[in-house]
């Protein structure tokens, strides 16, 4: 039996995601330094900014999950996700103090919550599910490889024109208003079957559509969160091993280099296997990365950690959200992406403050001890998954 082949608006999709994240990494990955050298604002003032604007973006989420399911409609809300982000990009430039890029940061994290669950539950409305894994794969593919791209355009720019920040947050516009216009004109919305009825996804009748088996992949990616803390801490772990500064980036670029290079062929093969089985391989491989990173006492070990880091990335987090798409009813897709992001970014939040709270205490060892200790956890979970997601699973011939 031949598979149908993933339809192109996931293509465009994919790239909008690309387009947008190298527009935003090319500001991120500067906007540090720039508040404390440029506009002179302290580190714990960096600290609270960066948590109210992921603070933000999380409420939003499932908000926006919600409303496009009330809807019926996907499409509408994340081009306005995608153009508030958009908007934002020039006033970085223009900012003479923190107050205004406070401003800029909390809209386009606004536009981010905006987008998510409406554009994930889009792949999932768009895709035959013979295919899902493999749409989800590519588009996460995608978005990471304009991940590591906007840090590395941000770097040579920096080079290029004597660590002008203005300049290179001009540039940073560009690829922002492609994004847009990729998604205004490269994707339609699926049409709706003529006995189709909008639904009201925050009745009660309503949200126990979303079964036992939608609510232990959620609890599941929760836990799986719990192992795999912030990123950061690679970074961290690359210079308390003493690598340069000016050369710690690139562990961030290497790790996205793997995680773009695999999930599009994992997503392939989550087609074709059992999801429980990709989703334990996953864990096992983060596992063996927290175990190199807490033994690590120079490169080589780093960089395998690493590695390996990308690796289980590109594994289980297109899985995941096939899994979501799997287990929950189409007209309410949207808000099981919003409730799903919402538990696992609260889980990423705590995750960090508890691996954050080891590092101080315990030292970096502590740390990545921790997040195998999760990871571990997640197995035991995974072992006694629900018969209902199994049962999916079969029916979708994986």
């Amino acid at each position: 039996m031949t598979r149908p082949r993933i339809p192109a608006a996931i293509w465009a999709l994919g790239l909008v995601s690309m387009f947008m994240d190298i527009s935003s990494e090319m500001i991120h990955s500067l906007l540090p330094m720039f508040l404390a050298t440029s506009l002179g604002v302290s580190a714990t003032a960096i600290g609270l900014i960066e948590g109210l604007a992921e603070s933000t973006a999380l409420i939003v989420k499932v908000f926006s999950g919600v409303l496009s399911d009330w809807l019926g409609k996907r499409k509408g809300l994340a081009l306005l996700g995608y153009a508030l982000g958009a908007v934002t990009k020039p006033f970085f430039a223009l900012a003479t103090g923190a107050g205004l890029v406070v401003a800029a940061r909390l809209v386009d994290r606004v536009g981010k919550g905006i987008r998510g669950a409406p554009r994930d539950a889009l792949v999932a409305d768009l895709t035959p599910p013979e295919v899902r894994g493999a749409a989800f794969g590519l588009r996460q593919s995608l978005d990471t490889v304009g991940a590591f791209l906007g840090p590395l355009l941000a770097t040579a720019f920096m080079l290029l024109w004597a660590d002008d920040f203005r300049a290179v947050f001009w540039v940073a516009v560009v690829p922002g208003v492609i994004a847009v216009a990729v998604l205004a004109l490269g994707v339609r919305e699926p049409e709706r079957h003529s006995g189709e009825r909008r639904v009201n996804p925050i009745r009660r009748e309503t949200l126990r559509l979303l079964g036992p088996g939608y609510w232990w992949v959620v609890a599941l990616g929760s836990v799986f969160t719990l192992a795999r803390f912030s990123e950061a801490f690679l970074v961290l772990r690359a210079q308390q091993l003493g690598v340069s500064m000016a050369l710690v980036p690139l562990v961030m670029v290497a790790m996205n280099v793997i995680y773009a290079a695999s999930a599009y062929p994992f997503g392939w093969l989550a087609d074709r296997v059992s999801h429980t089985r990709l989703l334990g391989a996953g864990l096992v491989v983060l596992i063996a990365s927290d175990v190199l990173l807490a033994r690590a006492v120079g490169l080589p070990g780093l960089l395998a950690g690493v590695a390996l880091w990308g690796i289980h990335m590109g594994m289980t987090q297109g899985l995941l959200a096939a899994m979501v798409a799997d287990t929950a009813p189409a007209p309410l897709r949207g808000t099981a992406y919003g409730v799903f992001n919402l538990a696992s970014g609260l889980a990423m939040l705590l995750a960090s403050v508890v691996a954050g709270g080891l590092w101080d205490a315990f030292g970096p060892g502590a740390t990545f001890w921790a997040g195998a200790g999760f990871a571990v956890l997640s197995l035991a979970l995974l072992l006694r998954h629900p018969a209902a997601v199994r049962r999916l699973s079969a029916e979708s011939g994986r």
